[in-house]
């Protein structure tokens, strides 16, 4: 629908936001710009009233730009015109940066980065465009939890890899407390109350209860939904439905304890939000409708779901990948010492001509010295031999007072 359309364009940009400090997408600008002007078309609009998401995501709305009116035209061109001129401004940016080092810019690469563009037609914006438009914005949403999730893989694994590099730091014994702590911590992390499986009546239940104040007994779906869809407008987006776990992970993460990681804390909201996605959003738009919902409440799943697993029973990474993270860590460290010991060598051979410049500079301020001493003592003899004669007695002193 038109609604499903703008809110997974535009809701889910911002809800994004509160992981990241931009969106990550190249053409977030230009893509708000382009759903603005489109909006003021009627024929348009009603298009994206009447189409559904799968239609969208492949580019059959696309075709409908050849019917849109002539003024919304005409600004989608100076929209495109403008962005062509910003990629041409990055292109010449990357060779002025380059340039120094001979090597060749690699133009297509940076033309990938704005696909979304038909660049044998950078005038006018056509069917291609929106088509293109619609197809990156999607792709990029759909592949950005998962550049989360392998975010979360690196950053656990170098958690791992500084503990045991600190452990190779000490001896036998404090080695030994180490990992006497470590595994203490572990284990108090994994003891709390039981966690709801996300999405399932008693997980709804307890934040009716606890959060709304309201009887369990008196549990009722669609009075939840209206509840908890904060803006009004009649869908859960992502972050409306993870507020609905903050519960849960309150069980499990406490920021004043020790042992729990608050990174880990996000990680474990993400997989209960794609979880419950998975199994509330039929029709894939990122969005759970109040239909979706209410549909959801009456499976199996939902009455007598099973047990959750939660962060700590599913390690987020294998063996074979830490393995190859450390040799990738230890062939990052080989080369940076490689080039600090070239550092070192250019730092000795400049101190070097340094010491050759000043001895060189005391060597010509002797020289100096040494040349002036002896013009002065020069013009002393020259005076010498060749007095000068008395001064002639100016006429107004043979005259009487």
């Amino acid at each position: 629908t038109h609604k499903h359309f703008l809110l997974l364009l535009l809701l889910l940009f911002l809800s994004l936001l509160r992981f990241l400090l931009d969106t990550g997408l190249h053409y977030d600008r230009y893509l708000r710009e382009v759903i603005d002007f489109l909006e003021k078309d009627q024929h348009f609009r009603e298009k994206l009233h009447n189409t559904d998401m799968e239609d969208i995501k492949q580019g059959k709305l696309a075709k409908e730009l050849d019917f849109v009116s002539h003024h919304v035209r005409t600004k989608l061109d100076e929209l495109k015109r403008q962005e062509v001129n910003r990629l041409r401004t990055l292109i010449k940016a990357k060779q002025d940066l380059e340039g120094g080092n001979d090597i060749a810019v690699d133009h297509q690469a940076l033309l990938k980065q704005f696909e979304y563009l038909n660049h044998m037609n950078p005038h006018t914006f056509e069917v291609d465009d929106l088509d293109r438009l619609i197809k990156s914005a999607t792709k990029d949403l759909e592949n950005y939890d998962k550049e989360r999730h392998e975010e979360f893989k690196r950053y656990e694994m170098m958690k791992e890899h500084d503990r045991r590099e600190h452990l190779k730091t000490l001896d036998d014994e404090q080695r030994k407390k180490e990992e006497e702590h470590y595994e203490e911590m572990r284990k108090k992390h994994a003891d709390h109350p039981k966690v709801n499986h996300p999405g399932s009546q008693n997980q709804l239940k307890e934040v009716w209860e606890e959060a709304d104040g309201l009887d369990p007994e008196d549990f009722d779906p669609k009075t939840f939904f209206n509840l908890h869809d904060t803006n009004g407008d009649g869908f859960f987006d992502e972050q409306e439905l993870e507020a609905l776990f903050t519960k849960e992970l309150e069980k499990i993460y406490d920021p004043t304890n020790e042992e729990d990681d608050m990174v880990e804390m996000e990680e474990e909201r993400l997989r209960m939000r794609e979880h419950v996605m998975n199994e509330v959003d039929s029709n894939k738009d990122r969005l759970v409708s109040l239909d979706e919902f209410l549909i959801a409440t009456k499976k199996k799943e939902f009455l007598e779901p099973d047990s959750w697993e939660t962060l700590e029973q599913n390690q987020a990474y294998t063996d074979e990948e830490m393995r190859e993270f450390e040799e990738h860590l230890a062939q990052q460290e080989q080369d940076l010492n490689l080039k600090s010991v070239d550092l070192q060598k250019q730092r000795e051979e400049l101190e070097r001509q340094q010491e050759q410049l000043n001895a060189q500079k005391m060597e010509l301020q002797q020289v100096s010295h040494t040349s002036g001493v002896w013009t002065a003592l020069e013009m002393k003899d020259s005076s010498t031999e060749n007095p000068s004669p008395p001064p002639h007695p100016s006429p107004l002193s043979s005259i009487p007072l």
